[in-house]
């Protein structure tokens, strides 16, 4: 084969390689799910069985809360927001499932499609749903324990309920875009990475969420963290004052007073700490290294657990903070309900005197 024969058929071979890279890929350009595939065998076969363990265990719980709060009429604002707070991770146990057959290649590919589209976004939504809930419900105790017989317009049951109505208002217009703007075609390989059902304006509103989404989280939580640094001090004077000898019990206290902002924190901060590099990893994927997207998109599945564990730790705030919901627990004899009601208003209801 002469030079020149040479020539024209590295040339030949060239153009039809790059043909079939056309025919592959219409738009000329490669799919990021081809150029950094995951491995998922983890989210395939670990993740599913916990969840589905979070799953069962949210379920029983959040129906017995369900159930209970039945039974106890919204007289005031700390009632309204575990009444939110409920609803909200009742309505996040629900998009486990699709999660759950999504993650473990149980069912076809269209389901992944539709956790991508919606059951994700109103998954997520839910979340931080429950998040600003979290912090009412801090800002309510705080206001109970510096003021416990004070009237202002935020202790009243109306504007309790007219706040979670705003609330859960905002987070469904902020989500809403994220299902309307996934409106590429859905195939088996795009939606091996939910970004790639989104376009330019897509990929643009998702990123803004969730910086959106790290302000709620972070500013909750200082708040929360303040409002619990004051009625530590004020829980710690009233004792002081009444000189209880009880060490036992205000070790109890302690952790009451605590079990909002701990269940926050182990919940949602590890998730929060990963999410912004995950989602630079997933919106800027050619200059991110592969390995990098891969141990980025790990931690995020981990982090998104722990997160998802909320719906089992809430229960444990009604129990300890909420007379009224334990007072209607089945399981609650009552020849230990009077020294329990002592014990809870003593807590829960403490006048500075």
């Amino acid at each position: 084969m002469t030079l020149g024969q040479t020539t024209l058929f590295q040339e030949k071979l060239t153009q039809g390689t790059m043909n079939a890279t056309f025919l592959q890929f219409p738009n000329g350009s490669f799919n990021s799910t081809d150029r950094c595939p995951r491995d998922t065998r983890i989210t395939h076969l670990v993740f599913p069985v916990l969840y589905t363990t979070v799953f069962l265990a949210g379920m029983l719980l959040n129906s017995l809360a369900l159930w209970v709060f039945f039974k106890i009429p919204s007289s005031s604002t700390f009632i309204v927001y575990l009444k939110n707070t409920l609803v909200a991770d009742l309505v996040m146990t629900l998009m486990l499932p699709f999660k759950i057959l999504s993650d473990a290649n149980l069912g076809p590919w269209q389901i992944r499609a539709f956790v991508c589209r919606y059951s994700a976004v109103i998954f997520y939504e839910t979340m931080y749903i429950g998040i600003i809930l979290l912090g009412l419900i801090a800002f309510d105790r705080f206001l109970k324990i510096i003021r416990p017989f004070g009237k202002f317009c935020v202790q009243k049951p109306i504007f309790a309920q007219i706040l979670s109505v705003l609330v859960w208002l905002f987070l469904f217009f902020l989500s809403l875009p994220n299902m309307i703007l996934s409106n590429k075609e859905a195939t088996p390989q795009s939606v091996k990475k939910c970004t790639s059902l989104k376009g330019p304006w897509g990929i643009i509103w998702h990123k803004a969420v969730t910086y959106v989404c790290q302000v709620i989280f972070w500013t909750v939580f200082a708040l929360m963290f303040l409002f619990y640094v004051v009625i530590a001090k004020k829980v710690y004077e009233s004792f002081r004052k009444s000189q209880s000898k009880d060490a036992k019990a205000n070790k109890n206290l302690e952790s009451k007073v605590f079990i909002v902002v701990a269940v926050f924190f182990v919940c949602f901060a590890p998730f929060h700490f990963a999410r912004i590099p995950y989602t630079q990893s997933q919106t800027n994927s050619s200059k991110i290294d592969c390995a990098v997207q891969n141990q980025l998109f790990w931690a995020k599945e981990a982090t998104l657990f722990l997160a998802t564990t909320n719906i089992c730790m809430d229960p444990l705030i009604y129990i300890f903070l909420c007379r009224k919901f334990t007072e209607k627990l089945p399981c609650v004899r009552k020849t230990g309900r009077t020294s329990q009601e002592n014990h809870s208003t003593q807590t829960d209801n403490i006048t500075l005197s």
